[in-house]
């Protein structure tokens, strides 16, 4: 029935949703609105040529609780705090003959198959009708589609990005809601201005890794792989993939979206995932409100002998208001049912932040504050487990520069 419900949902998705992308800010990373820089176009303009970059340095404070502290081993509470580089990243995009795009980045923040950020070739067959190929995003969740040097804060919602916690002592089954950058194809388009839609297929194994690792599911026999699509209403036009951009404090426009994926034999072939989410994106003049929630289910394979299936919730409500044309204020409230539904108790993660644009030289400067508080637990052990891995106080000051 799961299947059957998954290729169902799939099906409703007429070619799925990358939908909020701009032609100007398709590279995921920087937006090119009013930042066109240093351009190399040809005499006949068949071709264009832009390298951009963003590099990010930030300070991080992380307190955590006691429970999984082990004190013999000096074990801290005040863990992973000090300076970092959340990216650094260099890249450039480009047009050929008004058919071909193109757009590779390397991360050297990054290690590994994640060096590569993206790469991708995008061919447009007709105005509504496009095919990509390559490492990019996949279609799921507006916090993660959102381009990468202008979200509301400078850490994601942390339920986007935990692993939940299982019943069972599996050291590789640590699966979450975001299923982030991956190599496949997709098609894709926006219709009438309004409907942008976006179908695909691709490895399944994230970021980390750049080659072909995947056989055929023994349970479902189909190609294992994460079967993705998207679909996007926008009313006014296509939607800016900001939440805060101070050249755009006169934007009326809103975006409903939902989406769909299921990943077969993911977590090392261990557990079929399937996930589902709904978005609204807002900005009107100064105001930006966001809003997602998604679910997901975690079935294991026959292998594993194990027959239960558990479902996870999660999702946040977030705004932010230019009180000045360089000034943003910024509010989150996460929430996450981390323990699955067999387990009561919620995480929940409310969070504060200030941004602040300099004028002319494409510096932010970004600041936000979040606590973990719990809630509903059945017992004191449910709850000690429950925020195991995330700060109880975390705090983050950064500094990006763009071009």
């Amino acid at each position: 029935m799961k299947k059957i419900f998954a290729i169902a949902m799939l099906a409703i998705l007429p070619l799925g949703a990358m939908a909020q992308v701009e032609e100007n800010a398709e590279n995921g990373i920087v937006s090119l609105n009013g930042n066109e820089g240093f351009t190399v176009k040809s005499p006949r303009g068949d071709f264009t040529f832009k390298p951009y970059g963003l590099i990010q340095s930030a300070v991080n404070f992380n307190y955590y609780d006691d429970e999984g502290l082990d004190k013999a081993y000096n074990q801290d509470n005040i863990a992973n705090s000090g300076f970092s580089i959340p990216y650094a990243i260099m890249g450039f995009q480009g047009k050929a003959f008004n058919k071909v795009t193109f757009n590779l980045a390397i991360n050297a923040a990054g290690s590994g198959g994640a060096l590569l950020q993206q790469a991708w070739f995008d061919v447009k067959l007709n105005d509504g009708l496009a095919v990509k190929i390559g490492k990019m995003k996949t279609p799921f969740q507006h916090g993660f589609l959102t381009t990468l040097g202008e979200t509301l804060m400078p850490q994601v919602p942390t339920s986007m990005t935990a692993s939940v916690i299982l019943p069972h002592s599996l050291n590789a089954v640590t699966p979450k809601f975001m299923t982030g950058w991956d190599l496949g194809v997709e098609i894709h388009g926006v219709l009438a201005q309004k409907w942008g839609y976006d179908l695909g297929l691709w490895n399944g194994t994230g970021a980390g890794q750049n080659g072909a690792s995947k056989t055929l599911s023994d349970d479902w026999h189909i190609p294992s792989l994460l079967y993705a699509g998207r679909l996007a209403y926008m009313p006014k036009g296509i939607m800016p993939t900001t939440q805060g951009n101070p050249n755009r404090l006169n934007e009326d426009k809103w975006m409903l979206a939902a989406s769909s994926s299921i990943n077969v034999e993911s977590e090392s072939e261990s557990t079929n995932d399937f996930r589902a989410g709904l978005e609204f994106a807002m900005l009107y003049k100064r105001w930006y409100i966001g809003a997602e929630a998604y679910y997901m289910n975690v079935g294991f394979t026959k292998r594993q002998k194990i027959n239960e299936t558990y479902n996870f919730w999660g999702g946040y409500l977030q705004a932010g208001y230019f009180v000045a044309p360089q000034v943003q204020l910024a509010a989150r409230y996460d929430f996450m049912d981390r323990n699955s539904s067999t387990k009561d108790g919620m995480l929940n993660m409310p969070a504060v932040g200030v941004n602040y644009f300099f004028r002319g030289c494409n510096l932010k400067l970004q600041a936000m504050y979040q606590y973990i508080g719990r809630t509903g637990h059945a017992t004191q052990l449910d709850r000690d487990n429950d925020d195991l891995g995330i700060a109880k106080h975390s705090a983050t000051v950064m500094l990006q520069y763009t071009f």
